[in-house]
């Protein structure tokens, strides 16, 4: 039966200061149990010293605020208690009840509370009690560390066994520093990871932390921000809300706005629900502000202080404990109600506060609204049907000190046949050495330790907190994370089932700098964290074909970028092929300009004995011709797929050939020039006028050609070349010379036989006479010589297949330029004029 402490009911008639009352409940029994739940809120920031002891009736009242959800942890205590005293198996023939108090976040009420527990009367007197010792057994208490720390500081030194439902923290693990306490919540050791995963799930980067101020804290900041830095996500900002509701009042008007206004659009809250109290009772901002939280497992995400401030954290995600459900815990919901407990002044401050009802004081004589409705109506910010991590964890506590108990029990009763009562009873300090022992399986199925070195890691659901227009709520489960599970089953995600925020249907952005496209590199900013930065196009024959990558990549030699560099490709084997138009026309013109100069040989054979042919020394003329007909074949060999021995023929025959060609027209030249000086009477250079002269000149200059070739073939000489680099997307197939300078050498030799010709030809134009030379082998070699220097600049400036059909182009045109202006006027005399081509022309000449 409950019922409240001796003169509890008489103050509660006279003073609506409802929540002064301590404790809240008491239900009595042969062994005692103290707890300290988080209920209400109050205003403390005006206690002092002075009045801490002082006498609930002098108090002013102050407001205080319902957390209505933390209620379902006191009946989870009620009905974990009836539980025990019904089994017949567990604590027989011992009852035990409870003693129920509020606890505060400030170390003034926190000390008050555990002296009233200590001393058994409200006002409390240190090192004296008003109860038998022999009844009080333990304290279930201590929501947060710091509350945890603060309570143990007065019962450890009566070595009262302390069990804190809180977070678990290692800290208060240390059994030197506190001796007298136990902590019954799993282990929050992966939780951190959980929430990284999410956020790279859903390729979020730009996170802010908001966390309690205090050890727990501070471990988890630590903790989410190295596996952030595993995972490359970045931390925006960091808010640390004071666990002391005076720091609170006097701060939370600074941090929320700064919260709300940060560029991080994913923040990470981390801390119990009393903690993060400030919360609740910030302002929300009028407006809607894109924001996705994550809450961790003890802040209860959906506690508020008035219904239609849910909005603001409308699609949040957040860890809840996955636990099994209590046999028989919702059907004892259901049936709760102020009649079924009549002297539960708790409940019924509770169910006045809960249901509305509107202008009713908490005093007993009140007639209550809505007497006969059940819990279930009520809404999730009010009230949850399924058990919290928290009521779970103090069903737990309340199971393991009832076994504790039983266990000293036992032992006493083995010992003496005949036990009277007083010696069941155990004293406080007996406890410890059971507690620490403890274990046993509960309703649910889990496995359940007292001792710390043997508990497992938390497993987590991942649940949304759905805002209806309404003004009701719900959380959804679309996910979870199981640590020790495989890998690929320790995290679930339901993206489908995720309801956001009210801006809309799709995953929200959380990052510093939008992802860089494929193509394009991060180039870090100066000063920024590494999730900030900026998007560069990948240099030239690079790619990148994923998003956000620090480094492109090149291409293999064989392939090349695609325009927008996000994959290669592979590059077009080229050549100067025979087959593309190109090709085709440079091979048919070399073919019809060598067939040209045989037929201009054919005339000059079959004319041979004209006088324009034997004037111009017909030996050089043949020479020149058929060097001719080889200049314009050697192109052909500049055309087709290269191999070795094209390569090596290209450019050695082609010089060999233009080194005959031009050898014979300085030939030529050299016997116009001596001819007309060898004529005077007297001259010496008639000794110079032997036929054999010409022979000699062509064979000297194209002697030195062949031996330098030679020289060029057997050092270095040309090879076929794959060229990767010179077009883009292309490969090309070429001869490279071997050796750049003897190519230019070659080029250089017949450009110095060339220059001579035409120095030669130039001084010799205006000598008389009908077939003189001189004037046509000054045009060719004019025309020779203005083809070669524009070659070599425009050779220099292309690349591929254009470089190739350059030098073709300047091959065909110095031969035809030969062939036009030295054979071409011969021909026309020969074929159409006769008349000219006679001995009595040259005489009247």
């Amino acid at each position: 039966m409950l019922l409240h402490l001796p003169g509890s009911e008489h103050r509660m008639g006279n003073l609506p200061c409802f929540h002064q009352i301590n404790p809240l409940v008491s239900q009595d029994g042969d062994l005692v149990i103290g707890i300290f739940l988080s209920l209400f809120s109050a205003e403390v920031n005006s206690i002092t010293g002075a009045d801490l002891f002082a006498s609930p009736p002098n108090k002013a009242c102050k407001p205080y605020q319902w957390l209505h959800k933390n209620y379902q942890q006191a009946l989870a205590l009620l009905f974990a208690v009836e539980e025990i005293n019904r089994d017949s198996h567990l604590l027989p023939n011992i009852s035990l009840g409870f003693h129920l108090y509020n606890t505060y976040h400030s170390d003034e009420r926190t000390l008050e509370s555990s002296l009233r527990w200590l001393s058994g009367q409200d006002q409390p007197i240190p090192n004296y009690s008003c109860r038998k010792q022999d009844k009080a057994v333990a304290v279930i208490g201590g929501v947060t560390s710091a509350l945890s720390v603060q309570m143990g500081t007065i019962l450890d030194l009566y070595k009262f066994p302390q069990i804190s439902y809180g977070p678990f923290d290692a800290i208060l693990s240390d059994k030197i520093q506190f001796p007298s306490l136990y902590q019954m919540a799993p282990k929050d050791t992966s939780l951190h990871q959980g929430v990284v995963h999410l956020m790279v799930y859903f390729e979020w980067n730009w996170i802010g932390l908001v966390v309690s101020d205090d050890m727990r804290g501070e471990k988890f900041l630590w903790e989410i921000r190295g596996e952030m830095v595993k995972k490359g996500v970045c931390v925006s900002f960091t808010e640390k809300i004071p666990v002391s509701e005076r720091t609170q009042m006097e701060s939370h008007k600074t941090f929320m706005p700064r919260i709300m206004t940060s560029s991080g659009k994913v923040i990470v809250v981390h801390g119990d629900t009393d903690s993060l109290m400030i919360l609740r009772h910030s302002q929300v901002p009028i407006f809607q502000i894109e924001k996705v939280w994550i809450a961790t497992s003890h802040w209860d995400i959906t506690m508020r202080p008035l219904y239609s401030q849910g909005f603001a954290f409308h699609g949040a995600l957040t860890f809840s404990y996955l636990t099994r459900e209590i046999p028989g815990f919702k059907t004892f919901l259901k049936t709760v109600t102020p009649t079924k407990y009549p002297h539960d002044a708790l409940l019924r401050g509770f169910w006045l506060s809960a249901f509305r009802c509107p202008n009713q004081p908490e005093y007993l004589e009140q007639e209550l609204c809505s007497p006969n409705a059940s819990l279930d109506t009520l809404p999730l910010g009010s009230f949850d049907m399924t058990m919290s991590g928290f009521s779970y964890t103090i069903y737990n506590t309340v199971y393991a000190v009832a076994w504790a108990l039983h266990e000293i029990s036992r032992r006493k009763s083995e010992k003496r046949s005949m036990v009277n009562e007083e010696y069941l009873v155990p004293y406080s300090w007996q406890l410890h050495s059971f507690l620490k022992k403890t274990q046993f399986t509960n309703n649910a199925g889990d496995q359940v330790f007292v001792d710390e070195r043997r508990r497992s890691e938390a497993q987590y659901a991942i649940m949304n907190y759905v805002f209806f227009p309404n003004e009701t709520d719900a959380l959804v489960k679309v996910g979870q994370f199981v640590p020790k599970a495989q890998f690929g089953q320790d995290f679930t995600i339901w993206e489908d089932a995720i309801v956001w925020g009210w801006w809309g249907s799709k995953v929200p952005s959380a990052v510093c700098s939008e992802s860089c496209l494929p193509g394009f590199r991060k180039s870090p900013l100066e000063g920024q964290p590494n999730c900030c930065f900026d998007c560069s196009p990948c240099p030239e024959g690079e790619i990148s074909s994923q998003k956000d990558v620090e480094h492109c990549t090149k291409c293999p030699e064989d392939e090349y970028p695609n325009k927008q560099r996000e994959h290669c490709l592979p590059k077009v084997v080229t050549f100067l092929n025979v087959k593309e138009s190109l090709g085709m026309t440079l091979a048919f013109m070399a073919v019809f300009f060598s067939l040209l100069t045989a037929l201009v040989l054919g005339v000059f054979v079959k004319f041979q004995d004209t006088p324009i042919v034997k004037a111009n020394n017909r030996t050089l003329s043949y020479t020149l011709l058929i060097s001719l007909i080889f200049c314009f074949l050697c192109s052909l060999l500049f055309i087709g797929h290269p191999t070795t021995t094209t390569c090596l023929l290209q450019q050695t025959v082609f010089a060999v050939v233009f080194t005959m060609a031009v050898s014979s027209v300085l030939a030529k030249t050299i016997i116009v020039v001596l001819a007309f000086k060898g004529i005077r009477p007297g001259s010496r250079i008639r000794m110079f006028m032997d036929p054999r002269m010409s022979v000699y000149v062509v064979l000297i200059c194209s002697g030195l050609q062949v031996i330098f070739c030679g020289i060029w073939l057997g050092t270095y000489p040309p090879f076929p070349e794959v060229d990767t680099h010179s077009q883009y997307g292309h490969i090309i197939l070429k001869c490279n010379e071997g050796s750049a300078f003897a190519f230019y050498c070659v080029l250089g030799y017949i450009a110095l036989l060339a220059l001579g010709s035409f120095s030669v030809a130039f001084l010799a134009r205006n000598l008389p006479d009908t077939f003189n030379e001189a004037k046509f082998i000054t045009f060719s070699m004019l025309v020779f010589c203005s083809v070669w220097i524009t070659f070599l600049p425009t050779y220099q400036s292309t690349k591929g297949k254009a470089m190739v059909a350059v030098e073709i182009f300047s091959i065909l045109a110095s031969s035809a330029g030969l062939l036009g202006c030295i054979f071409i006027p011969k021909c026309y005399i020969i074929l159409l004029k006769p008349d000219r081509n006679t001995q009595g022309q040259i005489r009247n000449k």
